[in-house]
């Protein structure tokens, strides 16, 4: 089970817009060491503008974000680098590098010398290869492989870069389902056997309710909750958040959203 303490990632009233238009307001939540959190909400909810905010690559409008106690306005990006990494959804299919040589691209925070890579370079390399299963095409370009298979080696580059926080954005938006459901098992089981803090970001429901330990809902750039699956995903929340009539069902302790017809909302 997840550690308890000192969160890793804490955000604290953030805000963020473009230009005269608000995209997230007030946002406020707490991620404990080794949880494997979502953030789950529909296309234009503020999803991946949370993660580029928590990444230091878009500058809050105001709030704090701390990772592992430390404000992050106060670390450069080659310190933010080495505790938080983000594995984006692909990468560009014509990169010439090999698996390999992309993998060890995670170790470039750590360079002390001429050399590229040492000893310690080389296990970590290797070891998260091996845990990815993506070691038998360590010689192959990336373009060669299928969207599974880069997705793992994504997933390993960040991995390499042993950071305390992994924000994945959207890993299998482009996976068939046995994919999807092995990246999901590997993510959940990097949170329990390295105590690995990760935040996901996806709008693929049932995915989140089966593997995540807590779900923060996010619409119109606000949370709308945060608790765990069955606390948050009811048929209600789920039809006010996603515009479409649902049945929310469970089985063997897990909730899943069966979707029924669309409509369009009205609260009243």
């Amino acid at each position: 089970m997840p550690c308890k303490g000192r969160p890793m990632l804490r955000v604290l009233e953030v805000a963020f817009s473009y230009k005269d238009e608000g995209t997230l307001k007030n946002i406020t939540f707490d991620i404990m060491p080794g949880e494997f959190v979502a953030l789950m909400g529909p296309n234009g909810s503020g999803k991946t503008t949370m993660m580029r905010c928590i990444n230091k690559i878009m500058e809050t409008d105001c709030g704090t974000i701390e990772i592992d106690g430390q404000n992050i306005a106060d670390l450069s990006m080659s310190e933010m680098s080495r505790i938080c990494t983000t594995v984006p959804a692909d990468t560009a299919v014509d990169f010439s590098l090999s698996v390999r040589d992309y993998v060890a691209l995670g170790r470039s925070p750590y360079i002390k010398t001429i050399w590229w890579e040492d000893e310690e370079d080389e296990r970590l390399i290797g070891d998260a290869m091996w845990d990815l299963g993506v070691a038998s095409y360590a010689n192959r370009r990336l373009q060669e492989l299928s969207s599974g298979e880069r997705a793992r080696v994504l997933l390993a580059k960040g991995i390499v870069q042993t950071p305390k926080l992994l924000l994945v954005d959207e890993p299998s938006a482009h996976l068939d389902i046995k994919y999807k459901i092995q990246i999901m098992e590997i993510l959940k089981g990097l949170s329990r056997s390295r105590g690995l803090t990760v935040l996901i970001a996806s709008h693929d429901i049932n995915l989140l309710t089966r593997f995540c330990d807590r779900i923060l809902l996010l619409s119109e750039g606000h949370i709308v909750d945060y608790g765990t699956a069955k606390q948050v995903v009811t048929e209600e929340s789920i039809q006010r958040v996603f515009d479409i009539r649902v049945k929310v069902v469970e089985e063997e302790g897990t909730v899943y959203v069966l979707p029924t017809g669309s409509t369009e909302y009205n609260p009243g």
